[in-house]
């Protein structure tokens, strides 16, 4: 049975790839900082599933903390299959007045962990010419939308080129670029979207149901959704400064952690 390790598992788009992983078979891995809640989660999918779940919490923004997940990527006992970096939440102020510290440590979830946690699943999945890797970024990488964009721009970019490395080998990288999902997120973040149209959220099953077909078939970016394919195909093709002002029209973009 094939084992997935998940971050940001206890909330969101990472508890609902955990379900849908369990009933899949896979056994799994739960990382996130609430060791109440994963227990909680873990006995839920083990009553359930009838599969084997770890409980492993970790602060990823605690370097010490991102390593023991990485030694567990590492280990070639019961080894992860799949590596879900999903872990993150946005900052809701903007960079020129907000507080760096917390910026700091959002890219440190958001990149370094990502980054990091990659490298060490290779170790194993590489010798066994095996294994994906699928990174949450977001639609918002085609954006303006402050430091969140950036490190989602990254995720994106990191992805893409994890896949150049990796054609041939048995492993493959996706990155998940979905636009707003009814999940935890905007709430914890204190972001008031109630105004956008129901049109403009996706369903959380649906976005993780999406993404797992891609990862299947081999797909480098899974973009959940028709209507988001075609936003990101035109924010690709807008000016830059036509993005940077749709921007500037909507304010700045999401604090609170979601894992």
């Amino acid at each position: 049975m094939a084992t997935a390790l998940i971050t940001g598992a206890s909330a969101g788009l990472g508890l609902e790839f955990a379900w849908q992983l369990a009933t899949a078979r896979h056994d799994l891995v739960l990382v996130a900082r609430d060791e109440q809640r994963l227990q909680s989660i873990a006995r839920q999918l083990r009553a359930a599933a009838g599969v084997t779940v770890e409980v492993l919490p970790a602060d990823l923004a605690d370097r010490e903390q991102t390593e023991r997940v990485a030694e567990r990527l590492r280990t070639t006992e019961n080894p992860v299959s799949l590596l879900v970096n999903n872990a993150g939440y946005a900052v809701h102020e903007h960079f020129t007045t907000g507080d760096i510290h917390k910026q700091e440590t959002s890219l440190d979830v958001l990149v370094r962990a990502v980054m990091v946690l990659s490298r060490a699943c290779l170790d194993q999945m590489l010798p066994r010419e095996r294994g994906a890797i699928l990174n949450v970024s977001s639609v918002a990488a085609l954006t303006a939308s402050g430091t969140y964009s950036a490190h989602k721009a990254w995720v994106r970019a990191f992805t893409e080129g994890l896949a150049v490395d990796l054609k041939g080998t048995g492993v493959t990288a996706t990155a998940l670029c979905p636009g707003f999902v009814h999940t935890e997120f905007h709430d914890r973040a204190g972001i008031d979207y109630s105004g956008f149209p129901e049109i403009a959220w996706l369903n959380a099953a649906d976005v993780v149901t999406a993404a797992l077909a891609d990862v299947r078939r081999g797909a480098v970016i899974s973009t959940p959704s028709l209507r988001y394919r075609a936003a990101s195909g035109l924010l690709r093709v807008l000016p830059r400064s036509a993005v940077r002002a749709l921007q500037a029209s909507g304010g700045a973009g999401g604090t609170a952690r979601s894992a």
